[in-house]
């Protein structure tokens, strides 16, 4: 530590008038900036896909195939970047994840054919899969507990800001420039990123511009301020303990839930808006930046009104599971929209529909709050699989339906019942919200204690 950052970190002891820093919002902010590039790199080949399949002559199976490339990869890498993030921490891992899929996002400029681009989408699934565990361990490391709600609904809600934002700068660039531009812009932005990255991002404790008093605010109010340096060695029975755990069984059915109804906006809304309702497709792209912007003001809703409970007094339990069953529960109305026809209607319902999606996002700040605080990087990893198996299952399911009823009703009645079954798993699954600790640290069982 240089003599600048020893004089930051003794600074309280010339008496109060040393002010806290509030270091931990400026790692917020490049969570908040790095999530929405992670969305507009993911998002990117969508983008670019109607004039460069004609380029590259590639039919509707092969353009499949290189959607789910990245799926699969991302979803298949989950567990294993967990327990990279909890070996490594989390600025090595996440910081070269960063670096590579944007490099890889970049190179989809360059290929050539469908293998180029298979290959380059899978690796990009891969580098990205430690960016939400990612997230969630630096969360619970810098943000005290009530503060977190905030902090979780700020970088998650960060992902519909920048495709609502940057979803009509890549098209203009398509339009101008061709679809190799969308790539580089996207993966250079990434690139330059990284940078910033590695310059500002580090463990509470290792953190050059945080003084003492922050760190003891945040540690004192619930912040796992030592994470990384209380590790221990993972074992295959960590992965047993949480998903034999009923709470953390709980959260894990209630997020392959909840992301039904991302996987489907994100995949088929723009076809259920045409097909199905007879948008144009210039309407069908605005409704469907609407709806992103609709999630993000639901999430940071979320995120204060939660924090604000904990601060009136209410419990854990009460603060972190009443805006995720509401927003679970008014995601549900996406029904509404099998029983009208009037474009009003349609967005009124797919608008109010994601904004619940985007309060019941919340579901991110239970890893940090109930997760064992040596395996925070594992457990964030299970819970984003189980997420993420929504994406390979209901793609598939919706297209099944829609071939054989050659609508889009059942799919939304679908949606509608999963998502309930979420509600219903924090209503009588989840009844508690706790800290779940490791074996050796209670003896020969694990044990629950207060967050």
């Amino acid at each position: 530590m240089s003599l600048q950052d020893k004089t930051i970190r003794e600074g309280q002891t010339m008496g109060e008038t040393v002010k806290r820093t509030r270091v931990r919002y400026l790692i917020l902010a490049i969570l908040f900036v790095v999530t929405a590039i992670n969305y507009i790199d993911r998002s990117a080949l969508s983008i670019a896909a109607p004039v460069m399949k004609e380029d590259l002559a590639l039919d509707a199976v092969a353009l499949g195939f290189a959607f789910s490339a990245f799926n699969w990869a991302y979803t298949f890498m989950q567990i294993p970047s967990g327990w990279l993030l909890d070996r490594f921490g989390t600025r090595l891992v996440y910081g070269i994840g960063l670096f590579t899929w944007s490099l890889f996002t970049g190179l989809q400029g360059l290929v050539t054919g469908f293998a180029m681009l298979f290959l380059f989408r899978f690796i990009v699934g891969l580098a990205e899969a430690p960016s939400f565990p990612g997230n969630s361990r630096l969360t619970t490391m810098w943000f005290p507990t009530n503060e977190r709600g905030k902090a979780v609904a700020t970088y998650n809600s960060s992902q519909y800001f920048g495709l609502a934002l940057f979803t009509p700068v890549l098209a203009s660039l398509l339009n101008v420039y061709g679809w190799p531009a969308i790539f580089y812009v996207a993966g250079g932005m990434g690139i330059i990123l990284t940078f910033v990255w590695f310059k500002l991002i580090h463990d509470p404790k290792r953190h050059p511009l945080a003084n003492q008093k922050e760190l003891e605010y945040i540690e004192q109010s619930g912040a796992l301020v030592d994470a990384s340096e209380q590790k221990s060695p993972i074992k295959w029975s960590h992965a047993r303990l949480l998903l034999t755990n009923r709470q953390m069984i709980g959260i894990y059915i209630a997020q392959f839930s909840l992301n039904t109804i991302v996987w489907f906006f994100l995949t088929w809304l723009p076809t259920y808006l045409v097909q199905e309702k007879h948008l144009s497709i210039l309407k069908a792209g605005f409704v469907t930046s609407l709806t992103y912007a609709a999630a993000f003001l639901g999430g940071i809703l979320a995120g204060y009104w939660s924090d604000s409970m904990l601060k009136r007094g209410k419990s854990l339990a009460v603060a972190r599971k009443t805006p995720i069953i509401i927003g679970f529960l008014l995601s549900s109305c996406i029904l509404l929209a099998n029983y009208t026809n009037s474009p009003a209607l349609i967005v009124l319902i797919l608008c109010v529909s994601f904004f619940a999606k985007g309060m019941a996002g919340l579901t991110w700040t239970l890893v940090g709050d109930m997760s064992p605080k040596e395996i925070i990087g594992l457990s964030a990893g299970i819970f984003n699989t189980s997420g993420n198996l929504a994406g390979i299952v209901t793609p598939i399911v919706v297209g099944f339906i829609l071939e054989h009823t050659h609508s889009f009703s059942y799919a939304l009645l679908f949606i509608g019942v999963v998502l309930l079954i979420g509600a219903l798993s924090y209503m009588f699954i989840v009844n508690k919200v706790e800290r779940l600790q490791l074996p050796h640290e209670q003896g020969q069982t694990a044990k629950s204690v207060n967050a």
